[in-house]
C-alpha cells in the first residue's frame, strides 16, 4: 500500500512519519539534534550539517524499523523551525552556524529596519514588523559583524530547505515559511523588491518561491545513498512548523484556532485574507494553502519554560511526575505567577531584553506551586494573543490543542480553564510531520486539495470543559499577570 512521508526538522529533533492514504500514522521515528548553542545571552546557533544527519537517521531507523520499502513512498513534505537562516557560499556550502528562531541578537538591526525603512512601511511590504527572530535581521547581523564571511555569501535557506536541498539538490522555501523572512509581500505571495532594494540583497541570494503543495524536485541518487529513499521521489515545498502542524490539526478556516506548546507556544488562527495587527504584536503570514493566511501569537519560551525547570531543578523526575505534582496545588497556584520570558518575547511585547521571572513566592509555597505556576503562566501568555485576536475581530469557534502541552492531561485543563471556553484534541496529534504529510498527499493527487484532505482525516479525539470555578479564579490571576512585564521593562531596558 502507498504510504506519505513528513519530515519536520524541529529544534530538538528531526522526525520522519509516515502515513497512508487514510491519515493513518503506521510508523515513526526521530533523531535528536545536538542542543543548540549559546555563545552569548539570548543567542542560539545550531550545525545545519547536523540537521541533515539527522534526517538521514530519522529516515534509515524509520525504513528499518518499519520494514517498508522506499519503493512504496508516493511522495514527501517537510516541515521543520522556522526563520533560522543558513548562509551558503557560491559553492553551496555553509559559511557559519545557522541563527535559529529562538535567536535574540539582532535589536540592533531591528531598529536599522525601523530607521531606514519605517515600521509603518515594513508592515505595509511584509504584513509584519521588525523582530529579532525573522530570518533577514540575522543576514544584516552577519553582514555587519561578520564581513570576512559576508564576502563570501551567495544565498540563504531556511532550516527544512537546507535539508530539502541536500534532498533534492533544489534551493526552494514555500510560502508560508518564507512570510517569517521578513522579504516576503504577504498579501501577494511574492517576494518583496521593495525590501530587497531598501536593504541591499541581490535576488539571486532568495530561493525559489512555491506553494506548500507543489511539487518542487526528487529524491538525487545521491541523497537516495545517503537516507535509504528511491530516487526519483517527488518532493512538496511544504512549510514551516507552524503552518505545517496547523495544517495536521485541520486548522484551515476562518474560525479555526489552535494553541500549540513545543518549545515556543503558538496560537494560531486561519484566515480568507491577510489580517494585520497595527501594533505589530501578531504575526501575518501565507498559509499553507493557496488563498489562505493565518495571524499568530507566539510565546518563546511556552514548553521551554518546563523543560528549563526540570533540567536544573528536578533532572531526576519526568514531565508526568512533574505534573501530577502540580495536581495537588489549586487553580491560581497559591498566587505564584511565572513571566515566561527566558529568550525575549514576541507576543504580545516584542522585547528581546526582557527576562523571565517568578512572582509571589512565599515560605508556605513548594516545589508543586512552583511548577503549577509555570503551567499556568505559560497559558496566560498564549492567552495574550486570544485577547489579540478578540481585539481585531477574528472569530475563535474552537481551539484545538498541540504539541507536547496537549498531552498533558493538567495543562489542557489549564488551558480550558484560562481561555475560558472548552479545547479539543485531534486523534492523529502528531505535529507538523503529520502536516508535511498531508501536504503531499495533496501534491501527489491523493486529495484534490488541503481542505478536503483535513475533512478526510482529521479527527477530534477529545473535548475538555473549562471548569468556571477554576475559570474565575485564574481570570483573576491573568489579570495580575498582565501587571508583570511593565514592571520587568523598567528592569531590563538597556
Amino acid at each position: 500500500m502507498s504510504k506519505l512521508l513528513g519530515i519536520d526538522v524541529g529544534t530538538g529533533g528531526t522526525r520522519a512519519l509516515l502515513i497512508d492514504f487514510t491519515g493513518k500514522v503506521v510508523a515513526s521515528a526521530i533523531h535528536e539534534h545536538v542542543a543548540f548553542a549559546s555563545p552569548q545571552s539570548g543567542w542560539a546557533e545550531q550545525d545545519p550539517h547536523d540537521w541533515w544527519n539527522a534526517c538521514q537517521g530519522a529516515v534509515r531507523r524509520l525504513l528499518q524499523e518499519s520494514s517498508i520499502p522506499a519503493t512504496e513512498i508516493t511522495c514527501i513534505g517537510l516541515s521543520g523551525q522556522m526563520h533560522g537562516a543558513v548562509l551558503l557560499d557560491r559553492n553551496d556550502e555553509v559559511l557559519r552556524p545557522a541563527l535559529i528562531w529562538c535567536d535574540q541578537r539582532t535589536a540592533a538591526e531591528c531598529r536599522w529596519l525601523n530607521e531606514t525603512v519605517g515600521p509603518k512601511r515594513l508592515v505595509e511590504l511584509t504584513a509584519n514588523p521588525a523582530l529579532t527572530n525573522f530570518t533577514l535581521t540575522k543576514l544584516l547581523w552577519v553582514r555587519t559583524h561578520e564581513p570576512e564571511i559576508w564576502k563570501r555569501f551567495q544565498s540563504f535557506l531556511l532550516p527544512k530547505d537546507y535539508v530539502r536541498f541536500r534532498l533534492t539538490g533544489e534551493r526552494a522555501i514555500d510560502v508560508a515559511d518564507a512570510s517569517g523572512t521578513l522579504l516576503l509581500d504577504v498579501v501577494h505571495r511574492r517576494w518583496s523588491d521593495a525590501m530587497l532594494q531598501a536593504t541591499g540583497l541581490s535576488p539571486s541570494c532568495l530561493p525559489a518561491l512555491y506553494e506548500s503543495e507543489q511539487i518542487v524536485g526528487r529524491i538525487t541518487e545521491s541523497a537516495a545513498a545517503s537516507t535509504g529513499l528511491k530516487a526519483g521521489t517527488p518532493v512538496v515545498a511544504g512549510a514551516g512548523d507552524q503552518a505545517a502542524g496547523a495544517t495536521g490539526m485541520g486548522i484551515v478556516r476562518p474560525g479555526d484556532v489552535s494553541a500549540t506548546i513545543g518549545t515556543s507556544g503558538v496560537v494560531f488562527a486561519a484566515s480568507d485574507a491577510p489580517v494585520t495587527d497595527p501594533q505589530g504584536r501578531l504575526h501575518t503570514f501565507c498559509h499553507a494553502i493557496p488563498g489562505r493566511w493565518h495571524v499568530m501569537g507566539v510565546t518563546q519560551a511556552a514548553g521551554l519554560s518546563l523543560r528549563w525547570f526540570r533540567d536544573h531543578f528536578a533532572a531526576s523526575e519526568s514531565y508526568d511526575q512533574l505534573s501530577s505534582q502540580a495536581a495537588g496545588v489549586p487553580a491560581g497556584s497559591g498566587g505564584v505567577l511565572w513571566a515566561p520570558y527566558l529568550m525575549g518575547e514576541r507576543t504580545p511585547y516584542p522585547d528581546p531584553d526582557v527576562r523571565a521571572a517568578l512572582v509571589g513566592l512565599g515560605a508556605d509555597h513548594s516545589r508543586a506551586h512552583v511548577v503549577r505556576a509555570i503551567l499556568e503562566g505559560v497559558a496566560f501568555s498564549l492567552k495574550d494573543s486570544l485577547t489579540i485576536f478578540k481585539e481585531l475581530g477574528i472569530p475563535v469557534k474552537a481551539i484545538r490543542l498541540g504539541g507536547g502541552g496537549a498531552r498533558s492531561p493538567l495543562w489542557r485543563q489549564i488551558q480550558a480553564d484560562v481561555y475560558g471556553q472548552g479545547v479539543e484534541t485531534v486523534q492523529a496529534e502528531e505535529g507538523a510531520a503529520y502536516g508535511a504529510a498531508l501536504l503531499a498527499g495533496v501534491g501527489a493527487g491523493v486529495w484534490p486539495s488541503v481542505d478536503a484532505a483535513c475533512d478526510a482525516v482529521v479527527r477530534v479525539a477529545a473535548r475538555t470543559s473549562s471548569e468556571p470555578e477554576a475559570a474565575a479564579i485564574l481570570q483573576r490571576s491573568y489579570a495580575k499577570y498582565r501587571r508583570i512585564y511593565p514592571a520587568l521593562r523598567n528592569i531590563f531596558t538597556p
